[in-house]
């Protein structure tokens, strides 16, 4: 068999092909496998230019022919116009044809819109594949295993009019072990068919399709996403009755610090002392780099991004901070101290004494 690899004219993007014929058998052994078939000599500038392109995939492997029967094979009829690019795979999309410019930036384009299934299920080894790629703005579709049969094939028509420009991800809702934990950190409830638009892990902002899963929908709503037409959405729960305390073990050893400020300033009614538990709600212009992220939004401009409480995790440190920092002054209360107390029991006096030294 002719096979010559890396360099190549015609390339077939093989993505877990099977077949009963025994030569394509052994050329598609690997997971992704790139064939050429070229003219009548492997060389020259479109065999240079695609050569260096299968230098940028290292997960595929590239091979060359120039056998017109190899290449039908491979499902590219002897007179093709040469050079060409043809990807197979075994999926819902068996075969694409690529009609670019023979250059390296191209090629490589191409590869990178092409190589992923048109719907890639979300599991621990499609994770790295999702996240890793270059096109960061995905489509997810969240669905019951019984409702998959339903909007999995609407979701594969929808994602073949944005190849290259979205990633389309389908997630098992009862999938205890991946699915599940994802339409948490999602904020998806109910058992309903759902589809989020997500920007990647740059900035996390999540965009939600609040209607019907239809291949109308899908595209209309996949349009606005791409050129940033949507409203975010952020995950939030019901105002607590108490304030709770979140379940890391630094916000729990920050608890009675915070607590402790929130006691002694609770009569400024310029200040707010607040918590909110990060794992289930987000906010805008807070972003948390970890457990526990402590802002401060300066009242009369909303617009303003918060300040980073960089501050010891004192009191003491606490409260000059927001002295600091807060556009409308404010000045602690002494504690009232009756004539009692001042005289019968000195002992009071001294916890008083401590509270305002403490601020």
């Amino acid at each position: 068999m002719e096979l010559e690899k890396l360099l190549f004219s015609v390339v077939f993007l093989q993505i877990l092909v099977t077949s009963n014929a025994t030569n394509q058998a052994r050329i598609t052994d690997s997971f992704q496998i790139a064939i050429g078939f070229g003219k009548r000599n492997k060389q020259g500038p479109e065999s240079e230019e695609l050569a260096a392109a299968s230098k940028l995939e290292d997960d595929i492997n590239f091979y060359q022919t120039v056998n017109p029967n190899l290449a039908k094979l491979f499902h590219v009829e002897p007179n093709v116009k040469r050079p060409a690019l043809v990807l197979l795979k075994n999926e819902a999309e068996k075969v694409s044809h690529y009609d670019g410019q023979f250059v390296k930036s191209a090629i490589a384009e191409f590869v990178l819109s092409n190589k992923l299934p048109l719907v890639t299920t979300f599991t621990r080894e499609s994770a790295p594949m999702i996240f890793e790629s270059p096109i960061k703005k995905q489509l997810l579709l969240f669905a019951s295993l019984n409702d998959s049969e339903k909007v999995v094939p609407i979701f594969q028509e929808a994602a073949k009019l944005f190849k290259g420009k979205l990633i389309f991800v389908y997630v098992e809702m009862d999938n205890e072990e991946f699915g599940r934990p994802v339409a948490e950190y999602f904020g998806i409830t109910g058992s309903a068919p759902r589809v989020i638009g997500y920007t990647g892990t740059d900035d996390g902002k999540k965009y939600t399709l609040n209607d019907e899963v239809t291949l109308d929908k899908i595209k209309a709503f996949g349009e606005e996403f791409i050129e940033d037409k949507l409203k975010p959405f952020y995950k939030s729960d019901p105002l607590p009755e108490t304030i709770y305390a979140p379940w890391c073990g630094h916000c729990q050893a920050l608890e009675p610090t915070f607590n402790k400020l929130a006691k002694h300033l609770r009569g400024i009614e310029s200040l707010v002392i607040a918590k909110m538990d990060g794992t289930t709600n987000e906010h805008p212009r807070a972003k948390a780099d970890g457990f526990p992220t402590l802002v401060f939004f300066p009242a009369g401009n909303k617009n303003l991004d918060p300040i980073t409480v960089d501050a010891d995790r004192t009191v003491v440190a606490f409260y000059k901070f927001l002295k600091k920092h807060a556009s409308i002054p404010f000045k602690l209360q002494k504690p009232d101290v009756s004539p009692s107390s001042e005289g019968s029991d000195a002992k009071e006096g001294s916890k008083s004494g401590d509270v305002k030294d403490e601020l």
